[in-house]
């Protein structure tokens, strides 16, 4: 199963209206919006609005540790960001589409692990993203005739103020790719339940570094969103087509080897959850 995240613009995919909804309490709390689920091509797909419908999170308020739960739990087994991003790069105006590989969290205020309380775990990090979820997602965008960049750094700052200029030329000079602000800790949680994660970055603006271009506003984004939403569901409806591509990376071993506390001393009470994050 394939589970969508719809970030800033993207409340709805047009099939998942009619299909079934889910109101999911988790250990975490409740998800951010109701779960929808339709079969579309030859996949079952569950959406889930990050923001909540009418855009009432923000990005710091989100409760990703809830939303990651709620749809590993309702059996999703990948899971596709679409988020709204600035470009730190000329080549990549407004409206260009990129499948980031790497991501630089500059985050500080969400609650980045499922494992704090009373159980330790430590997964591996090192590329965040699926790549094969990844290079899916990269060829459904071909197909749905939207030219994507397939590599890429997403450096995550903490919401909702945009970046200061000198923020802005600091990312660019460590070779930063697009910046958002929801990536992290969601690879994160999305990778400590063992799901394949990808994202479809879309480029809103230019942030602020760019002296010959408007600095980035929300009346910016809105202007691009559009557009962007309508690629987005395209390449969904393309990846989704001919059903996914077999698992064959390690993203649902991730939790194999990765807990340290001692089994005795896990509190009952996780240990519904931790099984059903590790699928045993």
């Amino acid at each position: 199963m394939l589970a969508v995240i719809g970030g800033s613009g993207i409340y709805d995919l047009e099939e998942t209206q009619q299909g079934e909804t889910f109101e999911v309490e988790t250990p975490f709390g409740r998800a951010s919006d109701p779960l929808h689920m339709a079969r579309i091509g030859q996949t079952d797909v569950l959406f889930l609005a990050r923001h909540g419908a009418g855009h009432v999170y923000s990005p710091s308020s989100v409760p990703y540790r809830a939303n990651v739960f709620a749809l590993k739990e309702l059996g999703a087994t990948r899971l596709l960001s679409l988020s709204a991003v600035g470009s730190l790069r000329e080549e990549l105006p407004p409206r260009s589409l990129v499948t980031p590989d790497q991501i630089i969290d500059r985050t500080i205020r969400h609650e980045r692990s499922f494992f704090e309380s009373g159980v330790v775990a430590h997964v591996g990090m090192a590329d965040p993203f699926c790549a094969r979820l990844r290079a899916a997602t990269g060829e459904a965008a071909e197909l749905a005739g939207r030219p994507v960049r397939r590599d890429g750094t997403y450096v995550c700052i903490e919401g909702p103020q945009f970046s200061t200029r000198a923020e802005s030329n600091l990312y660019r000079s460590w070779g930063a790719t697009v910046i958002g602000m929801t990536a992290m800790p969601e690879a994160r949680l999305a990778r400590e339940a063992g799901l394949c994660y990808a994202m479809l970055a879309m480029v809103t603006d230019y942030d602020v570094w760019h002296d010959a271009e408007e600095d980035v506003s929300v009346e910016v984004v809105n202007s691009h969103l559009r557009a962007n939403s309508e690629s987005a569901r395209e390449i969904i409806r393309q990846l989704v087509a001919g059903g996914l591509p077999e698992r064959t990376c390690a993203c649902g071993l991730a939790l194999e080897h990765a807990i340290m506390t001692a089994p005795e001393l896990i509190p009952i009470e996780a240990r519904t959850w931790i099984r059903m994050l590790a699928d045993k």
